[in-house]
């Protein structure tokens, strides 16, 4: 991996000078030390302790509150996921973090530095994907990435990134003959060519098809494991953030309602396992409410959704307490409460809902 140049150039190679020339050398060598270690503090974050800190961040359209007092904290190599649903201000907070857009009060902080003042070496230190990306469709996919390779002081070769995002089979292709998979992973290295020390996605499986969709979540995870560095991801997927997610906040109309790894919210809950069933008769509810290990019973689109802690008693007593109703079983689903679960006990709304 290509190391961060922030001394002037050549200062290594005064090291190397010749003995008749040692006075001029060392005087050389010690205002360059100087300039290198000044160019470091320059550059140093004032925190080490957050890759990024947003404190008391608000933003409003009009008369529509998108972010209200937001409080989010991002540890150097995590994955931190926004969860929620559209509109709930996922990204209008990242675009303000991103610098893209200006909140109307609050403090964003990244990599310990902020975007009034440091905007420029910020720039370098980041790998922006967006929620939509609009490429120059007559340019090939190398050119495309050797444009976006030409910001950056450093970074891998075009070639590189190419492999990274599985897109050599058509490095000469141009971007307007790519699939919609094809063109996400594409602005996926045009983020990566930076060799960013922060990456900030978009909902970037957004309007995938479900296999394009794991591509994408396996070239994430795939830079994860290999770069370790910081990533800040917006999405209304849950088991993407499940999948990609060290820590999730759960956002809703600008705030976050729940902050914790998906484990931790899930566990949160109370809810380890949820059942579906249909029935071809009517049936009494209020009995099912009574069964053991069944926490809530409610109905949906004349299907009956149920809240277990305990699977393995509970659908035994179900089946028994159809039997004794004389209610035929139609259908019957199970499966391991999920962040939707979590929403949708915070919020009593799901997801997609929104």
């Amino acid at each position: 991996m290509a190391q961060r140049e922030i001394g002037p150039a050549g200062w290594s190679n005064q090291q190397g000078q010749a003995q008749g020339e040692n006075a001029s050398a060392t005087h050389d060598q010690s205002l360059a030390q100087r300039e290198f270690r000044r160019a470091i503090l320059e550059h140093m974050p004032a925190s080490t302790t957050a890759a990024l800190r947003v404190r008391g961040l608000r933003k409003s359209y009009k008369d529509v509150v998108a972010i209200d007092g937001l409080e989010l904290e991002v540890r150097p190599g995590e994955c931190f996921g926004l969860l929620g649903p559209n509109g709930a201000g996922k990204t209008t907070t990242i675009e303000i973090c991103e610098g893209l857009t200006r909140a109307d009060s609050g403090e964003v902080e990244v990599l310990g530095m902020h975007w009034d003042s440091h905007a420029g070496p910020l720039r370098q230190r980041l790998g922006i994907q967006l929620q939509e990306t609009q490429l120059s469709d007559k340019l090939t996919v190398f050119e495309t990435l050797r444009l976006f390779r030409s910001f950056y002081r450093q970074g891998p070769e075009v070639s590189e990134v190419i492999a990274l995002v599985q897109l050599e089979e058509k490095a000469k292709s141009r971007v307007g003959s790519l699939s919609g998979g094809q063109k996400q992973r594409l602005a996926l290295a045009c983020a990566l060519v930076g060799d960013p020390e922060f990456l900030f996605l978009d909902e970037p499986t957004t309007g995938l098809d479900p296999q394009a969709r794991r591509q994408l979540w396996d070239l994430i995870e795939q830079f994860k494991r290999t770069r370790r560095r910081t990533i800040l991801l917006t999405t209304h997927y849950m088991e993407e953030a499940e999948r990609l997610c060290d820590r999730v906040a759960i956002m809703d109309h600008g705030k976050v309602i729940a902050l914790g790894t998906p484990r931790e919210l899930i566990a949160s809950i109370g809810i380890e396992h949820l059942v579906e069933f249909s029935a071809g008769e009517a049936l009494d509810a209020s009995a099912l409410a009574r069964i053991e290990g069944i926490r809530d019973v409610r109905i949906e689109n004349g299907n009956i959704l149920m809240q277990v802690t305990a699977l393995h008693r509970a659908v035994p007593a179900l089946l028994d307490e159809l039997g004794r109703q004389g209610v035929p079983l139609t259908e019957l689903r199970t499966h391991s409460a999920s962040l939707e679960d979590v929403f949708v006990a915070l919020t009593g709304r799901h997801l997609r809902d929104d």
